[in-house]
C-alpha cells in the first residue's frame, strides 16, 4: 500500500428506480415493507460496535398508522453516553492512523451494499418510519446515501492531493489531520441520507463519532448502522445513542474532547448549542467546528413571463412532495396579477388528482406528516388562516388523525406579504401565496429578500432573460442553493452542493469539498534539505 499511488474513480450518480406497475424493484420493495411492518424490532444502543440496553424503552410507531407498534428503542442515561465518548475516542488512535485508501473502501463498500443488497431495506424502512413514498425514500436513503458515500471518498481524495509549493532545496507538504477529539453529529427525521452522511463523512476524515438520531428517523437510523458494520467499519467509530435529546447534548459538551458538531435540524436547538459551546469555550482542548444546516422558508418567485404550467407544477412538487417536511420544501409563492389566476388554477387541477394515504399504497402521492405535534401545528395554522380575514384556504385545509396523521395540501391565499404564513417556517404541506402587482417586479424581489431570516433555497421562473439577471443579483444572500426555472428542492450530490446562510446554517455545503474540510486540521510539514550553517544574511556582510 505504501508503494502504490492509489487514485479513486470519478463516482456517477445513483441510477434512481421508477418502481413502475410491474417492474421487480416495486415488487420486492413491497415485499420487504411488508416484512418490516409485522416484525417487531428492537434498536439498541451502538456503543464499541456492541449491543447496550439501556434503562428503558420507547416504542416506534409509523406516522401513518400510529396505532401499530413497529417495536421498541433503547433510551440511553448519561452514563452510555459518556462510554459512548470513551469508546470514540479509545478507537481513535488506529482509526486516524489507517490508510486512507482502506477507509475510503468501508464507506465505498457501504454505498455497494446499499446499491444492492440493502437497497429494499433501507427503502423500505424509511417508508415505514418517516412515511416517505417509495420514489421519495430512493431518491434519499437510497440514492443520496449512495452518492454521498461515493463522492464524499472522492473529495477526500482531491483534499490530500492539494499540497503546497516548494522551493528548491525543500520540501513543503500539508497533512491533513482528524480533529483531536471526537465529533458529535445529530441527525433530523426527515432525510436518512442525512443521517448516514452526517456521521460518515467525519469518520471518513479519521475522525470518531458520537452519533444521536432523531427519535422519529430510529427504525431506518438503526439500518444504516447495519450497513456500515456490514461495510467492515471498525468498532467505537461510530457509536449511535438515543434519548433526552438534551441530556445528551449536555454530556457531549461537557467533554474537554468534544472537537465538533455536524448537525441538520430546528434553527432554535441549533443557536441553543452555539451558545452552549461557546459557555464551554475554555474547558475544550481545541476550538471545536460547528456546522449545521437548520431552517428555511424557501420561495418560489414568478415573473410575468414566467410559463403558467411550469410553475404550478414547481409548486406541486416543490411544496407538497414529503408532504413538505424539507428544509427546501417552498412555503412562500410570488405571483404576478397577470397570471396568478391561471397558475392557482392549475395549481388546484393538479392537486385535485392526488391521492393521500399510506406509502405502502403506491397510488399515493402524500402520505402522513411524522408525528402528532407536527399534525397539530400545522393544524393550529390552517384553524388560524380560516379565521383570519387577510388570508384565506384556497384549497386543501382538511385533516385527519384518527389512523395517521394524515393533511390535504392546502393552499393559503393573502394580499398581506408580511402574513405570519409567509416568514414563519411550518414544515408542512401549507403553501401561502402573495399576488403581487406586474409593475412591481424589482419591488417584490426586495420584498422577497427582507422577508425572512432564512436563506437555505429559492426559485425564479422567467422566460425574460433581464428580468432573471435582476433576480439572480437581488437575491444573493436569500439563498443557498438558487434555482432558475425549477423546484427549489432536489439538490443532487456532486451536481447541487446543499446549504444555506443566514439563520439557515452554516452553508458548508454537504455533499461537497467544503463540508469534508471542516472535518480536517492541517498540519503543514517544511523539511529543509540543506541546512544553512550561518547566520548572516546577505545584507549583514561588510563590503
Amino acid at each position: 500500500m505504501n508503494n502504490s499511488n492509489i487514485n479513486i474513480p470519478y463516482p456517477s450518480n445513483e441510477p434512481i428506480l421508477d418502481y413502475a406497475p410491474g417492474s421487480a424493484e416495486r415488487d420486492s420493495v413491497l415485499k420487504t415493507y411488508d416484512e418490516l411492518y409485522k416484525k417487531k424490532t428492537t434498536v439498541f444502543l451502538k456503543i464499541n460496535g456492541k449491543n447496550v440496553k439501556g434503562d428503558s424503552t420507547k416504542k416506534m410507531t409509523p406516522p401513518h398508522d400510529h396505532k401499530h407498534q413497529l417495536g421498541e428503542y433503547h433510551i440511553a442515561n448519561k452514563n452510555h453516553v459518556k462510554s459512548a465518548i470513551l469508546s470514540a475516542l479509545n478507537a481513535k488512535s488506529k482509526w486516524s492512523k489507517m490508510h486512507w485508501t482502506r477507509r475510503a473502501s468501508i464507506f465505498l463498500k457501504a454505498a455497494d451494499l446499499l446499491a444492492g443488497p440493502y437497497r429494499d431495506k433501507i427503502n423500505a424502512a424509511t417508508m415505514i418510519a418517516q412515511s416517505k413514498t417509495v420514489h421519495q425514500a430512493e431518491i434519499d436513503a437510497a440514492c443520496e446515501l449512495i452518492d454521498f458515500l461515493r463522492f464524499n471518498a472522492y473529495y477526500m481524495q482531491e483534499i490530500y492531493q492539494n499540497q503546497p509549493e516548494s522551493s528548491p532545496g525543500m520540501w513543503n507538504q500539508l497533512h491533513y489531520r482528524p480533529l483531536e477529539g471526537f465529533i458529535y453529529s445529530i441527525s433530523p427525521f426527515n432525510f436518512t441520507a442525512i443521517s448516514g452522511n452526517l456521521s460518515a463523512s467525519a469518520a471518513l476524515m479519521g475522525n470518531v463519532v458520537v452519533w444521536k438520531p432523531s427519535d422519529h428517523q430510529i427504525f431506518s437510523a438503526q439500518v444504516v448502522m447495519e450497513v456500515f458494520e456490514a461495510a467492515g467499519l471498525p468498532d467505537g467509530v461510530i457509536n449511535m445513542v438515543m434519548g433526552d435529546p438534551e441530556m445528551i447534548t449536555n454530556t457531549i459538551l461537557a467533554s474537554e474532547n468534544f472537537a465538533g458538531v455536524h448537525y441538520t435540524g430546528s434553527t432554535f436547538v441549533f443557536q441553543d448549542i452555539w451558545k452552549k459551546i461557546g459557555s464551554n469555550i475554555s474547558n475544550y482542548k481545541t476550538y471545536p467546528k460547528i456546522v449545521g444546516e437548520t431552517g428555511g422558508k424557501d420561495f418560489i418567485i414568478a415573473h410575468p413571463t414566467a410559463n403558467i404550467k411550469e410553475v404550478a407544477t414547481a409548486i406541486v412538487r416543490g411544496a407538497f412532495e414529503y408532504q413538505g417536511q424539507k428544509c427546501s420544501a417552498a412555503s412562500r409563492v410570488y405571483l404576478p396579477k397577470s397570471t396568478s389566476k391561471k397558475i392557482l388554477s392549475e395549481v388546484k387541477r393538479q392537486l385535485d388528482t392526488i391521492k393521500m394515504g399510506p406509502p405502502n399504497d403506491l397510488k399515493n402521492y402524500v402520505t402522513a406528516v411524522i408525528h402528532e405535534e407536527a399534525f397539530d401545528r400545522i393544524v393550529d395554522s390552517i384553524e388560524k388562516v380560516k379565521s383570519d380575514t387577510d388570508a384565506e384556504i384556497y384549497c386543501g385545509g382538511e385533516y385527519d388523525k384518527s389512523i395517521g396523521y394524515f393533511i390535504s395540501p392546502t393552499v393559503v391565499t393573502t394580499l398581506n406579504p408580511n402574513y405570519f404564513s409567509m416568514e414563519k417556517e411550518l414544515f408542512g404541506p401549507l403553501v401561502t401565496v402573495y399576488t403581487y402587482d406586474d409593475k412591481k417586479w424589482k419591488e417584490t424581489l426586495k420584498l422577497v429578500d427582507e422577508t425572512s431570516i432564512y436563506a437555505l433555497t429559492g426559485a425564479v421562473f422567467s422566460e425574460d432573460r433581464y428580468a432573471m439577471d435582476e433576480a439572480i443579483t437581488a437575491l444573493e444572500n436569500c439563498a443557498g442553493n438558487f434555482y432558475l426555472n425549477d423546484k427549489p428542492t432536489g439538490a443532487v450530490v456532486g451536481q447541487q452542493p446543499f446549504g444555506g446562510a443566514r439563520a439557515s446554517g452554516t452553508n458548508d455545503k454537504a455533499g461537497s469539498v467544503f463540508n469534508l474540510l471542516r472535518w480536517v486540521s492541517p498540519r503543514m510539514i517544511k523539511e529543509n534539505f540543506i541546512p544553512v550553517t550561518d547566520y548572516k544574511y546577505p545584507f549583514l556582510k561588510e563590503n
